[in-house]
């Protein structure tokens, strides 16, 4: 089982094993995010992310050995250096909107063996658990609580929503309307901040599919979160002038 970003030792969550864990919710999860500068972002979530964060696209997992297409995966970017999470500022997030990558934590669905069956999870490092504070997993009866009930519902929803981005992705990479891109800013003391390794919608080839495509896209959606992305770009240069400003 592979460990993503932010979370630490994860494990099957066990009726029995962790019949007496409770869950502290006023704990803060910035410090686990302080040093990530981009986070997963599902497509569903385009239309707020899009309003602060740039929404760009990266190369997923490893290419095929058959010479096949490379997946791509959506990312808000956060910062524009490794270990720069621009939207932490004095412990505490700025944001307007948090993706759901880091609202579903500590916990999360992950496959369990190699059959594709998926069991929900739990970060067992994180210093929320315990098993006298905060709201009860399970029930005297050892029935799961309301209160974990509703995170399976969310962390389920956001799978089914993965999925989804997974779909819509494979179908950019299928029409090629996606290009490497670099971004440079530079402020009046001449600091500069390059980024790339990211990939962007290229508007030429965009604009150069049939008909029929485009009535598609529209109406799969697709067209939307294209713009939605277009537009998120414009959050770049922000995020630039946020990393020439800071001292480290």
């Amino acid at each position: 089982m592979s460990t993503p970003p932010m979370f630490g030792s994860v494990v099957p969550l066990d009726r029995e094993a962790h019949k007496k864990l409770h869950l502290r919710t006023d704990l803060s999860t910035v410090d686990k995010i302080k040093e990530l500068n981009s986070m997963f972002l599902t497509t569903v979530e385009f239309s707020e992310a899009c309003k602060e964060f740039p929404i760009v696209f990266v190369r997923a997992g490893e290419a095929p050995k058959d010479g096949g297409k490379q997946s791509v995966a959506p990312l808000a970017v956060l910062g524009l250096k490794p270990g720069h999470n621009l939207f932490i500022q004095d412990g505490k997030w700025t944001a307007d909107y948090a993706p759901a990558y880091v609202r579903r934590y500590p916990f999360m669905m992950a496959h369990i063996d190699d059959q594709g069956n998926m069991a929900l999870c739990i970060d067992e490092q994180w210093e929320g658990f315990s098993e006298t504070a905060g709201s009860p997993l399970f029930g005297a009866d050892g029935q799961a609580s309301e209160f974990l009930v509703n995170a399976k519902n969310f962390v389920e929803s956001y799978e089914r929503e993965t999925e989804r981005t997974r779909a819509a992705c494979h179908e950019l990479v299928e029409l090629g309307i996606l290009q490497d891109m670099r971004f440079e800013s530079s402020n009046e003391a001449g600091n500069k901040v390059d980024v790339d390794g990211f990939m962007t919608v290229d508007e030429k080839k965009l604009a150069e599919l049939d008909d029929a495509t485009v009535v598609r896209l529209h109406r799969n959606g697709l067209l939307a979160l294209l713009e939605m992305h277009r537009v998120s770009l414009g959050n770049m240069a922000r995020l630039a002038q946020l990393q020439l400003a800071r001292k480290d």
